[in-house]
C-alpha cells in the first residue's frame, strides 16, 4: 500500500514536471518572439528630441566667417525625489556643491513627479564634485544651448532663441524653421522601478538645422556700432540707426542699432531693448525726402534740373503757411539749388507742377505704402493715410518729407532706386544657407521694370553730389569721391511721444542718407539719430555718415574719382 501511493506520488511529481518543463519551453521556445516584445515594450520607450539649432555667422570681405549664433553644451542637474530615501541630506550636500539655497533644493525633492530640473549651466568645478558624491537620485545630463559670442554685437538684427527653444526677434524668429534642427527619437530603457536608465543615442532620427552665413560685414558693423556709441557720448542721442546696402543687391552689409543688449542674458531685458528700430519704428524723414519728390517730377518731365522758380519764403495753402527753415528767403531759385539749400517752399513747388494723383503713385512705386520684405521678424509700415484722405496741405508737406511716415530701411531702399538706375531690390541679411554640408546662395530680388528712368537717375544723381559740392552737406567730401546725399531734420511729433497733444515737440530726428561713389555706387548708407543735442543733421548724423564712408572705401579699396 505505501509502494502504491509512493508510485503513485512519483508519476504526479514527474507528470507535473514534463507540466511545467512543457509550459516553460512553450513560453521560452514558441512563444519568445511575443514575450521579448512585450518584454521590450515595457523596458524599452522612446522620447522625442530636438536636432541641433543651425548657427548664425557673418563675414569679412575676405569671407572670414565670425560666430554670432552657436551651440554650446553644458551640463545640467536634476532629480528623481521618488528614489532618494533621505531628502534632507541630500538637499544639504547639494547646497555646498551647486551654491542653491538648502531650503529652495529641499522643496523641490519634496515635489510630485518623476524628475525636477535642479540647476542649469553647471560649472566644470561643480560637474566634478556632483559625479564624485554620487548622490542617491541625482542625475547629470548635457544639452545643448545657444550662446551669442559676440553678446551685444549686432543683436538687434540676431534676436534670441526663448525659453521655448524657438527664435525670438531678428534673424532667430524670422528664419526660425530653418534653423531649427529636425525633430527625431532616442530610445531608452526603464529599470524594474520604472527608471530611464539608458539612451541610446546611435538610434537618433534628429537632425540638425541648417547654418545662415549673413552678408552683414563684420568689420564695417563693428565701426557703425562704435560710432553710435560716440554719439550717445558726444551728442546724447537717445538712440541711433545705421544701414548699410549694396544697391545692386540689397545685401545688408550692416544694420546697427544703439543701444544694444546681451541676447545670452536675455531675460534681464525690458521689451522695447529688443526692438530694432531700423525696421519697427516709423518717422518723418523730413529733407531726406526731397529727392522722392524731385524723382517724380524730373521722370513726368515736369521739371529740369536748371528749372526756376522765385522763394518768398514762404507758401501759403489753404488757411496754413509753410516756411523755409530757419525763415530763408531765397530768391530765385533753380531745381538744383532747392536741394542743396534743402527749400521747403521749392518741394511744394516740384509737386505742384504734378497732380496729386501722380505724386501719390511715385510714392507708392518707391515702396512707401508697403514692408520691404527684408528677412527679419517684425518689420512695420504706415499706410500713410492721411496723404489718401487728398487734402492739399497733406501733399505740400509731404513734398519735403513732413507728415509722411516711413522706417528707416525704407528710405534706405529708395535711395538704392536711384543708385540702382531706378531699379528696386529687396533689402536682404541672409547670403548662404548651408544644409548638410551644401551651400545654397540667396539670390538677390531685383524688379526688372525701373521706377524711374536711367535718364532720370543720373541727373538726379548729379543734383545730389551738387547738394555735397555746392549745398548745406560739404561736411560729406571724401577728397577723390563723388558723393550724392541729402541730410534730413524732422520734429518729433507729440503722438509719437506719446503725448496727448496735437502738433510737433522740440526734438528732432536727424539723418543723412547717401551713395558712393556717386557715379558707380558700391554702397547705400543712412544715419539716423534721435534728438541729437544739435540742431541739424549737418552736425550730427552727417559727420557719422562720412566717417564711414571714409573707412569703406579704404577698406574696399575702392578706385578714386578723380585725382585731388
Amino acid at each position: 500500500m505505501n509502494k502504491w501511493r509512493a508510485n503513485s506520488i512519483l508519476v504526479l511529481i514527474i507528470f507535473f514536471g514534463f507540466a511545467i518543463i512543457g509550459r516553460l519551453f512553450y513560453l521560452q521556445v514558441m512563444q519568445h518572439d511575443i514575450y521579448r516584445a512585450l518584454a521590450k515594450g515595457q523596458q524599452k520607450f522612446f522620447t522625442e528630441i530636438q536636432g541641433a539649432r543651425g548657427e548664425i555667422l557673418c563675414q569679412d570681405k575676405k569671407g572670414n566667417l565670425y560666430p554670432l549664433a552657436i551651440n554650446e553644451n553644458w551640463t545640467l542637474i536634476y532629480a528623481s525625489p521618488q528614489e532618494i530615501t533621505n531628502k534632507e541630506e541630500t538637499a544639504r550636500e547639494l547646497a555646498q556643491i551647486i551654491d542653491l539655497e538648502e531650503s529652495l533644493l529641499l522643496e523641490k525633492l519634496n515635489e510630485n513627479g518623476l524628475y525636477k530640473l535642479l540647476k542649469n549651466k553647471l560649472s566644470k568645478t561643480e560637474t566634478a564634485e556632483l559625479k564624485q558624491a554620487e548622490l542617491n537620485g541625482i542625475y547629470l545630463r548635457e544639452e545643448k544651448g545657444r550662446r551669442y559670442p559676440l553678446e551685444a554685437f549686432a543683436a538687434n538684427l540676431i534676436g534670441f532663441v526663448g525659453g521655448e527653444k524657438s527664435g525670438q526677434y531678428g534673424i532667430e524668429e524670422y528664419w526660425n524653421e530653418t534653423l531649427r534642427g529636425k525633430q527625431g527619437f532616442v530610445a531608452g530603457e526603464k529599470s524594474s522601478k520604472g527608471f530611464s536608465i539608458f539612451f541610446d543615442k546611435k538610434d537618433n532620427t534628429a537632425r540638425e538645422g541648417a547654418d545662415l552665413i549673413l552678408s552683414i560685414d563684420y568689420n564695417i558693423q563693428y565701426q557703425a556700432e562704435k560710432l553710435l556709441a560716440e554719439a550717445f557720448e558726444g551728442l546724447d542721442i537717445k538712440d541711433g540707426q545705421i544701414i548699410v546696402m549694396e544697391p545692386a543687391t540689397g545685401k545688408i552689409l550692416t544694420l546697427a542699432h544703439f543701444p544694444s543688449f546681451d541676447p545670452n542674458e536675455y531675460s534681464s531685458e525690458e521689451l522695447e531693448a529688443f526692438q530694432n528700430s531700423a525696421i519697427q519704428k516709423i518717422y518723418e524723414p523730413g529733407s531726406a525726402f526731397k529727392p522722392i519728390t524731385m524723382a517724380a517730377a524730373l521722370n513726368e518731365g515736369k521739371i529740369t534740373p536748371e528749372t526756376t522758380y522765385h522763394d518768398t519764403g514762404t507758401v501759403k495753402i489753404g488757411g496754413h503757411t509753410i516756411h523755409n527753415y530757419n525763415d530763408r528767403v531765397w530768391g530765385e531759385c533753380s531745381m538744383t539749388k532747392v536741394l542743396e539749400k534743402s527749400i521747403n517752399t521749392g518741394a511744394v513747388f516740384v509737386e505742384k507742377q504734378m497732380s496729386h494723383d501722380t505724386f501719390l503713385d511715385y510714392i507708392e512705386k518707391f515702396k512707401f505704402f508697403e514692408p520691404t520684405g527684408i528677412d527679419l521678424a517684425g518689420e512695420i509700415f504706415s499706410s500713410n493715410q492721411n496723404l489718401k484722405k487728398g487734402y492739399e496741405i497733406n501733399f505740400a508737406t509731404a513734398s519735403f518729407g513732413q507728415g509722411i511716415e516711413a522706417t528707416p530701411i525704407q528710405i534706405a531702399q529708395a535711395f538704392c532706386i536711384i543708385a540702382n538706375k531706378g531699379k528696386i531690390v529687396k533689402p536682404h541679411l541672409v547670403e548662404v544657407i548651408v544644409e548638410n554640408g551644401e551651400k545654397t546662395e540667396v539670390s538677390p530680388e531685383i524688379k526688372s521694370c525701373p521706377v524711374i528712368s536711367s535718364e532720370t537717375t543720373a541727373k538726379l544723381t548729379a543734383m545730389l553730389v551738387s547738394v555735397i559740392e555746392n549745398g548745406f552737406s560739404k561736411a560729406a567730401r571724401i577728397p577723390g569721391y563723388y558723393i550724392a546725399g541729402k541730410t534730413g531734420t524732422s520734429q518729433i511729433s507729440f503722438s509719437a511721444l506719446g503725448i496727448d497733444k496735437t502738433g510737433y515737440s522740440e526734438e528732432t530726428i536727424q539723418s543723412f542718407v547717401g551713395f558712393a561713389p556717386a557715379y558707380d555706387p558700391r554702397f547705400v548708407m543712412l544715419v539716423k539719430l534721435n534728438n541729437p543735442e544739435t540742431r541739424t543733421a549737418e552736425y550730427s548724423a552727417l559727420p557719422i555718415w562720412r566717417d564711414l564712408a571714409k573707412y569703406i572705401i579704404d577698406y574696399y579699396q575702392i578706385p578714386p574719382d578723380y585725382e585731388e
